[in-house]
């Protein structure tokens, strides 16, 4: 009887026991996946935090913190007891070619430290991850935030002011996808007051001239400002009817900014189409 006793005190234990180790491999109370990723296999939130207005620095595209602010969040996942490691750098290429596939862009990734940081850019809202990946755990940082909102709206009016007042005037309301040169449809109202501006003056002739931020390298920015211009130069002759002779594309890159670079609405501020009279 006694022998039964402890078998059956034995099994309890082995049981309790089993059942701490499962209770330890589910995810903290509240938490959930960033709708942007889905988790790797085997593994479980062991910490989950959300901030609806916070900001977290960021390793830029030249190796420098960037704080970067807007809803964020923070996970820490961990892998499940008796499951084998992938390995960090699995994790880390994982979540990279799962943001990659979506249109992120890896601009800072170390091996020695085991961190990569992705840029995702969608619409209105810029997504920042970080990704921090040992063997048997990985940490993600998640900002989204929102890109500065132009108050002023491209009008034909205005520009014609500002053009005659001081010679040139910025256009904010032309959009392009993070390193490419094709005009997106969401710029269309701009484009079509700098074609009422220009058929509105017949002696107008203007020099489009592009200018980015200075993220990324030199020779790069220089040829995208100059492909970006080229675009707009286009756009307004074969769509609108304006005489390809009254526009001369340049791209200056980042060589003449209006504000800081050092912050990102700084240089949402600096990447615009300049208008500037011949």
């Amino acid at each position: 009887m006694k022998s039964v006793i402890a078998m059956i005190f034995s099994l309890f234990f082995v049981l309790a026991s089993f059942g701490l180790s499962i209770a330890a491999d589910q995810d903290v109370k509240g938490s959930t996946d960033h709708a942007l990723l889905s988790r790797m296999p085997n593994f479980f939130i062991s910490d989950y935090k959300v901030s609806e207005f916070d900001s977290y620095k960021f390793i830029g595209q030249d190796k420098k913190p960037v704080s970067i602010e807007g809803h964020k969040y923070y996970f820490i996942y961990r892998l499940n007891k008796g499951v084998e490691e992938p390995g960090e750098l699995k994790i880390r290429r994982n979540i990279q070619d799962a943001l990659k596939k979506i249109g992120g862009n890896v601009i800072f990734d170390d091996n020695f430290n085991k961190t990569s940081t992705i840029v995702l850019q969608k619409e209105s809202k810029e997504t920042w991850v970080e990704v921090r990946s040992y063997n048997n755990m990985y940490k993600l940082s998640i900002v989204e935030r929102r890109i500065m909102k132009q108050e002023v709206v491209a009008n034909a009016e205005v520009m014609g002011n500002d053009i005659n007042a001081t010679g040139h005037v910025s256009i904010y309301g032309i959009y392009f996808d993070t390193g490419k040169s094709e005009i997106k449809p969401e710029s269309d109202a701009a484009i079509s007051e700098i074609a009422k501006l220009i058929k509105n003056d017949g002696a107008l002739k203007l020099y489009v001239v592009g200018h980015t931020d200075n993220a990324g390298s030199f020779d790069s920015n220089m040829k995208l400002s100059k492909d970006r211009a080229e675009a707009v130069a286009k756009v307004l002759s074969g769509k609108h009817g304006i005489d390809a002779a009254r526009l001369k594309p340049y791209g200056v890159a980042s060589l003449a900014p209006i504000t800081s670079n050092a912050t990102e609405d700084g240089k949402a501020r600096n990447r615009r189409v300049e208008l500037v009279k011949q």
